[in-house]
């Protein structure tokens, strides 16, 4: 018969090996493929040399991956006769990048791996660092362990994903709802400091807001007409390939592109945080890396939850 100390002391070290295997670790592929963060690093350096813009692109499938149902990968399904892709969600159609660069990333990671051992969803939490990093931005340890979803939704995406003509509290609540808080929404949204968006999205502000500087409005319509020209591009900020506080000093000289860019500064409960960020970049460089372990750890699925997808585009 097992004693009561022996009892105690295995259920104690089953309890200690699942909290380790159901919580995510920066240390989770030390062992099993210490090549795979090296590897996923080299490919998106390679192509965020080759387009600046790809670091952004990388950055944002992240975020929107995160947002619908945690950062499970589901956002690099296709569709299927089961389900929808949420690719052609309102947020994301027409507009998220950067499945190509995913695809060449699996590649290598399997290869160096010799298996598919490293979850897409992980490949998107670590390649949105690689990003930032390689745009001059700041580094942070990604918690690794995800697995990857065997589905998405389109619906639901539509519902969760913020919008680019959010005002503060619709903001607030939509970060709320993620598990995040004021803090976290100025600081993620300080991403728009690398990137460019399309005309479709900021045309209304640009011919219709009021809390927005008449001379950057001028030059922001000579790119964005009334009509057509949707998918023009402009910078969210006057230096859209360099990780830098020039997006947060926009927005105090009321130069933010989006209405949600602005809205954090236009006399509400951010504009402390968002000026405190435009003079401090060391303050914005360790909060936005806090803020991004917070967003990767939105119901992540662990252990024997989800799949390893062998194709980051379809369920195994």
């Amino acid at each position: 018969m097992v004693s009561p100390t022996n009892f105690l002391l295995h259920a104690f070290l089953w309890l200690a090996l699942a909290a380790t295997a159901f919580s995510l670790s920066p240390n989770f592929y030390h062992n099993v493929c210490p090549q795979a963060l090296p590897a996923i690093k080299r490919v998106v350096e390679a192509a965020v040399h080759k387009e600046r813009r790809m670091g952004a692109s990388l950055l944002r499938l992240h975020f929107h991956d995160c947002f619908v149902n945690g950062c499970d990968g589901s956002l690099l399904l296709d569709s299927t006769s089961s389900f929808e892709t949420e690719k052609n969600a309102r947020g994301n159609l027409n507009s998220v990048r950067g499945f190509e660069v995913v695809d060449q990333i699996k590649a290598e990671v399997d290869r160096v791996c010799g298996r598919p051992v490293v979850s897409c969803a992980d490949i998107l939490a670590v390649a949105a660092r690689d990003s930032v990093v390689a745009l001059g931005g700041p580094i942070w340890k990604v918690r690794l362990g995800r697995r990857d979803s065997t589905t998405a939704s389109r619906t639901l995406a539509d519902t969760v994903l913020p919008s680019a003509s959010m005002d503060l509290p619709a903001l607030i609540n939509n970060f709320k709802n993620q598990g995040l808080n004021k803090r976290d929404l100025v600081a993620l949204s300080g991403g728009h400091t690398i990137g460019l968006s399309q005309c479709l999205i900021f045309r209304n502000r640009i011919y219709n807001a009021t809390n927005i500087d008449p001379a950057f409005a001028k030059e922001r319509r000579a790119t964005c007409p009334r009509t057509g020209g949707n998918t023009n591009l402009a910078p969210f900020d006057p230096t859209p390939a360099r990780f830098d506080t020039a997006y947060f000093k926009n927005l105090v000289k009321e130069r933010g592109l989006l209405t949600s860019d602005q809205a954090l500064f236009s006399g509400g409960s951010t504009d402390k945080l968002v000026e405190t960020y435009s003079k401090n970049p060391n303050v914005f460089w360790v909060d936005f890396g806090k803020s991004m372990i917070k967003m990767g750890n939105i119901k992540p699925l662990t252990g024997k939850q989800g799949q390893i997808r062998v194709n980051c585009r379809k369920v195994n």
